[in-house]
């Protein structure tokens, strides 16, 4: 079962948002939220107040996904969603 993991940022609003259209796709039954260990630091800033780290909350949702099928149906629509919502989402292999 493959295991996609999301950061993304955005507002409470987006993330939301997001999760609730990763839960509608069939197939998919576990989307879950969780902390990011790292949070408030980013590897490209030696600094935590820059204006883009004040842009938005940084989110790390957790989708796993019964094969690779459904794998892809959750990348696509978290693509098209965070189009769509003025969000970010990056795929990671682990947070």
């Amino acid at each position: 079962m493959p295991m996609i993991r999301i950061r993304m940022t955005g507002n409470r609003d987006t993330v939301d948002t997001l999760i609730n259209a990763l839960h509608g796709i069939d197939g998919i039954e576990h989307v879950e939220e969780v902390d990011d260990l790292m949070s408030g630091t980013r590897d490209d800033s030696s600094s935590s107040e820059l204006v883009d780290d004040n842009g938005g909350e940084l989110v790390c949702i957790e989708v796993r996904a019964p094969d690779a099928l459904h794998a892809d149906a959750v990348h696509n629509v978290a693509e098209v969603e965070a189009s769509l919502l003025g969000a970010i989402v990056e795929f990671v292999d682990e947070f």
